[in-house]
This record gives structure tokens, C-alpha cells and sequence, in this order.
């Protein structure tokens, strides 16, 4: 394992960079539509959401972590609108314990379970219903269940035209080519860029909310290594404390659109 003070240096292959500008086009005549801003009031109710002992104190401990009220505020989550979310891990998911309260008055939250027939069709996501379709550290499950093209596919359709599709997922060093089977959690951020532009959605925006440049990404256990899962030092104090002292992993936040 390389030293866990290196750095990686991440840079996009030229698929990727074709892609982000063409992107950067693109975004000239849609970002003005996907830049919604969050009412006084909503930010509100999310800061106290995010925040409520209603969390578990172990929810609320990876705020620091994951950035809610500025990820959400970045995908423009806002409470009147049908937002999806897919694979939030149950009725105590993360991201789920601040959703579903944010949207229950005056909008609509979907969760997809693993027991869900997605990416078939689902009789409770019915095609162009959905304001935001939001995916928080699940991409892996879609490379594990091929084909992948088939999830992005998917997310596509529950859009409605000019939806949003926003994605956070534990980032991949750019200079290794992405694992089809993802055994080390990471995923490529160009991967997710062309899975994305294949299923007909445009980049248009990026955000660094949730990176770590702590993060090495090379780890004996790959992504596992590090918190909340610690994998591999449980009996090694000496390596517990240094992925510790890294927290979670490098995460990329994209802002993808369905165009209209």
C-alpha cells in the first residue's frame, strides 16, 4: 500500500473531457432552468431536519462527513416536488431521515428498495413523474447487476423532461481503468459521465462538497478500509488511526439534467 499521506492526482481520460465540454455547451442554455434556489423557509426546515435528535446521533455524527444542506441545496431539492431516491438503505437510511419528513406536506418521496423489480418498470415510478432522482453511494450496486446501461436507462425514464438526476459516489483514481465489477467500491467519475450521456442526460454542473483529497484510494481493502466500515484494522491500532484520521472517501457530486 502506498503511503496514506500520497495524494492522488485525479485527470479525466478524453472520453471524459469530450464529454464535460461538450457539457459546458450545453449548459449555457439549461442552467439558468436547473439552479434552483431553496426558499428561506426550506432551508430552514432542512438545517432543523438535518439536525434533529429525531437522527440518531450516529446519523447525525457523518454530517460533517456528507454535507446534506449543502448537497441537497446544490441538486435544488425542493419540498413540493416528487424527488426518488434509489437503494436508501431502508427506513432508516441516511439520507432518507431527511428526505421523507423535508417532502411530506407538500410533496411526494419514493423510495426504490433492493426489492423493487428497478431497473424494470415499477408501477410506483411511473415514466417522466419524477422532479429528482437522487442517488447517494449506490452507483456500485448498478456495476455489480449488469447491464449497468440498463440502470442509467432507467433513471432516465422516471424524469420528467428537465428533471434533475444528481448522484454522490465514492470517486476512483482516474488513472486506473474503472473495475467493471467494482470490487473496491470506487467508481470512475468519467464512468458515471458516459453512463449518464449513453441514457441521453447533459452534465451541467459539478460540485466539490464532498470530496476528501485525504483520500488515497488505495487501500488493502479498497474503499472498506476506510469509515464507517474500517475494514482490516480492527486488530491494527496503528492503521485504524490513520484511516480515521482521512474520515470517508473522496466523493464526486454531480448535477445531471434531462433535457426538455
Amino acid at each position: 500500500m502506498k503511503s496514506l499521506q500520497h495524494i492522488t492526482q485525479s485527470r479525466l481520460p478524453t472520453l471524459a473531457s469530450t464529454l464535460l465540454f461538450a457539457s459546458v455547451l450545453f449548459s449555457f442554455n439549461v442552467k439558468a432552468n436547473t439552479e434552483v434556489v431553496l426558499s428561506q423557509a426550506e432551508r430552514a426546515t432542512l438545517l432543523q431536519l438535518i439536525d434533529s435528535e429525531k437522527r440518531s446521533e450516529k446519523a447525525r455524527k457523518r454530517n460533517k462527513y456528507r454535507n446534506p444542506y449543502q448537497t441537497l441545496s446544490f441538486f435544488g431539492v425542493k419540498q413540493d416536488q416528487t424527488v426518488v431516491e434509489i437503494w436508501p438503505g431502508g427506513q432508516g437510511g441516511w439520507y432518507r431521515s431527511i428526505l421523507e419528513p423535508y417532502l411530506e406536506e407538500s410533496g411526494h418521496y419514493i423510495p426504490v428498495r433492493s426489492r423493487d423489480s428497478f431497473p424494470n418498470p415499477m408501477e410506483k415510478v411511473p415514466d417522466n413523474v419524477a422532479d429528482r432522482v437522487l442517488v447517494f453511494r449506490a452507483h456500485g450496486f448498478m456495476i455489480y447487476d449488469k447491464p449497468t446501461q440498463k440502470y442509467y436507462d432507467a433513471l432516465f425514464k422516471m424524469l420528467k423532461p428537465g428533471g434533475v438526476f444528481g448522484i454522490v459516489d465514492h470517486r476512483g483514481d482516474e488513472s486506473i481503468p474503472q473495475d467493471p465489477d467494482g470490487e473496491n467500491g470506487y467508481v470512475n467519475q468519467s464512468h458515471v459521465i458516459a453512463m449518464a450521456y449513453s441514457a441521453g442526460f447533459k452534465l451541467v454542473a459539478s460540485a466539490e462538497i464532498n470530496a476528501n483529497t485525504k483520500d488515497t484510494k488505495d487501500y488493502p481493502n479498497g474503499l472498506y478500509s476506510l469509515p464507517p466500515s474500517l475494514r482490516g484494522s480492527k486488530s491494527d491500532d496503528a492503521l485504524r488511526e490513520q484511516v480515521l484520521a482521512i474520515g470517508e472517501s473522496d466523493r464526486m457530486t454531480l448535477k445531471f439534467v434531462k433535457p426538455k
